[in-house]
């Protein structure tokens, strides 16, 4: 008890610091789209899902098309996102202290941190994903026995589809799980199963019918962005920055321990079915965006939901090792100090320059700021023409 009350009061006072910066700087370019969306809603949009559109115009309605009422709900899905996985973590490892790391570590990244400061697509997706997730493990618990918690599953999965399409791939990390875990075959012989997979495919209706309707828009425009509109070929280059961006964005020794601890448990994991729980909720994502990457390097927050269940098999390796060692206790909580300093730069960049370092269009928050002066620049030039 001691340890989730630790939980809930640092998620509490993490959260209060997020609302109140807010309103600190212009809305970056994206979440100024996906407000144009929120005033014209509908069952899908050219590259994305409905998901956000009506976040923005929920939290809008209460608080104004202000940027504190854009992002509203950006840190209250991070804080979200954080107890669900808290809560796994003692689920799955019956030891609430598992699901303290886990927190702590997730909110030590960079990408997690930006992603609960900014509204866009991804603090929706990555909250229903965690939520599914739980809830699927929840329902295997109570296995033979029907829960509501399967229907309960599709559903957030359906729901994190219409926010982000990527979430597409958690029925791919139930059917793995299911299958690859002997003792969950029975499942498939089961209502609950395909009563998930009802739920989650309905979900998918309006995008697909939207899509329908306007020559499969959405299709086209993710070919062009994985870069496969012109054809696949093989470039180490790509993969090599598709990595390269992974230890800038996640933090360089926290990606490096994820990635060790997970190569580390892989073959543990297949005598362990809660481990393996894991792998498969974060490898279909991952290995897919790896092989894209061949051809053109993936964003870095295109898999982040791989993450979330390959952070816990980090946790799982790494709290053994520290356990027994003073030296490792260290190591980590350097690990976590460099991520929050990482973020802060990426955040607000004028510490950076403050600080005499020379960073140009590279700057991380760039696209956070000049957006009201620029504004103000071309209404007086605007001004200016019409006078004369």
């Amino acid at each position: 008890m001691k340890v989730e009350r630790g939980v809930w009061l640092f998620i509490i006072a993490l959260t209060a610091v997020r609302l109140a910066l807010l309103g600190t700087t212009d809305l970056e370019f994206d979440e100024a789209h996906y407000w144009m969306w929120s005033e014209r809603l509908a069952p899908a949009y050219f590259s994305k899902g409905p998901g956000v559109a009506f976040a923005m115009r929920a939290s809008t309605a209460l608080f104004g098309p202000s940027e504190f009422g854009v992002r509203f709900w950006s840190p209250l899905l991070g804080a979200g996102t954080s107890l669900l996985l808290f809560y796994l973590g003692r689920r799955l490892f019956d030891d609430a202290r598992a699901g303290l790391w886990a927190v702590i570590g997730l909110n030590a990244t960079p990408i997690f941190n930006i992603g609960n400061f900014v509204m866009t697509i991804d603090p929706l997706s990555l909250f229903f994903w965690v939520a599914a997730m739980l809830s699927f493990w929840c329902a295997l618990e109570r296995s033979p026995r029907f829960s509501w918690k399967w229907p309960l599953t599709g559903a957030l999965i359906g729901l994190g589809f219409l926010c982000k399409y990527t979430n597409a791939f958690e029925l791919l990390s139930v059917i793995a799980v299911l299958t690859f875990i002997p003792r969950l075959r029975v499942e498939f012989r089961r209502p609950g199963f395909y009563l998930l997979l009802l739920i989650a495919l309905a979900c998918a209706y309006p995008p697909w019918q939207w899509n329908r309707a306007h020559a499969w828009a959405t299709l086209g425009h993710l070919r062009s962005r994985g870069g496969i509109d012109e054809g696949f070929g093989i470039h180490p280059t790509e993969l090599l920055s598709f990595i390269g961006q992974h230890f800038l964005v996640y933090s360089p020794l926290i990606f490096a321990a994820v990635a060790v601890g997970v190569v580390a448990l892989w073959r543990r994991a297949q005598q362990q079915p809660r481990r393996l729980f894991l792998m498969w909720f974060g490898l279909p994502v991952l290995a897919f965006y790896f092989v894209l990457s061949f051809n053109k390097a993936a964003a870095p927050n295109w898999d982040a939901l791989a993450f979330p269940s390959l952070g816990l098999l980090a946790v799982a390796f790494w709290r053994e090792r520290m356990e027994g060692s003073r030296g490792w206790r260290f190591a980590a909580a350097g690990a976590l100090a460099l991520g929050l300093l990482m973020t802060i730069p990426a955040l607000d960049s004028d510490i950076l320059h403050s600080l005499g370092i020379p960073i140009g269009r590279s700057d991380p928050s760039d696209r956070l700021r000049g957006w009201k002066s620029a504004t103000g620049a071309l209404e007086q030039l605007r001004s200016e023409v019409e006078s004369k």
